[in-house]
């Protein structure tokens, strides 16, 4: 459960095309810059470079606090809060929110996505609707600096990557002041109870709950 195609439906970001080249989302991270770059040089009329590498839908909405770090992107309809810290390589989908006091910084947003209170989002992909819970944040580094890994069971997948955040797939809800480790990956239509600390692969639909007791969602 954590290849691009069963985290993702890739029709609904900007960055379909290029994450479909990828088996594991998490290969995509280094070149995040660089597609935000390529994608800024073709977008229409309807976005304009506010500073160089910096390009906001006509439509979005941009509080006067925001920083927004190069090279970025704002789709349409989404808003910026108060004092939100985009630190550069952030693409940020249609009709989110990014909220008071939010960090991005080489991340992914697809469309619907919502970060709305008090997250850092750091070298991550969060999927279409995907929502954080106020204070719940990505942790991209390992305390003792070595590579980060993805845990599926007894599985271990080797990624190379010493900064990576978190995989969140379509529909996943974090609750609040919950802290997702380096690796962690989650299947669609999850939830995360408030106050977690997750590690690893949680499947699609389930529940990750105090203690990090995980249940099958039941089927309604």
């Amino acid at each position: 459960m954590v290849k691009t195609t069963q985290l993702f439906d890739l029709t609904h970001s900007a960055a379909g095309e290029y994450l479909a080249g990828y088996e594991y989302p998490w290969q995509a991270l280094k070149g995040i810059k660089d597609l935000i770059l390529a994608l800024g040089a073709q977008l229409g009329e309807d976005y304009k470079e506010v500073s160089p590498q910096v390009w906001v839908h006509e439509s979005a909405k941009v509080a006067p606090t925001a920083l927004l770090g190069a090279p970025c992107i704002i789709g349409a309809n989404t808003e910026v809060r108060h004092c939100a810290f985009i630190r550069g390589s952030a693409l940020v989908g249609e009709n989110c929110v990014v909220g008071n006091s939010v960090e991005l910084k080489n991340v992914i947003l697809f469309d619907n996505v919502q970060v709305p209170h008090f997250n850092y989002v750091g070298d991550s992909i969060l999927g279409y609707k995907s929502h954080m819970g106020a204070g719940s944040v990505t942790s991209n580094v390992k305390s003792d600096k070595t590579l980060v890994v993805v845990k599926d069971g007894a599985e271990c997948v080797e990624t190379g990557l010493k900064k990576f955040g978190a995989m969140l797939g379509d529909f996943v809800e974090v609750g609040c002041n919950s802290v997702l480790n380096p690796g962690t990956v989650i299947g669609r239509n999850s939830n995360i109870y408030p106050t977690s600390c997750v590690r690893g692969v949680v499947a699609e639909e389930s529940i990750w709950k105090t203690g990090g007791i995980v249940v099958k969602k039941e089927q309604r």
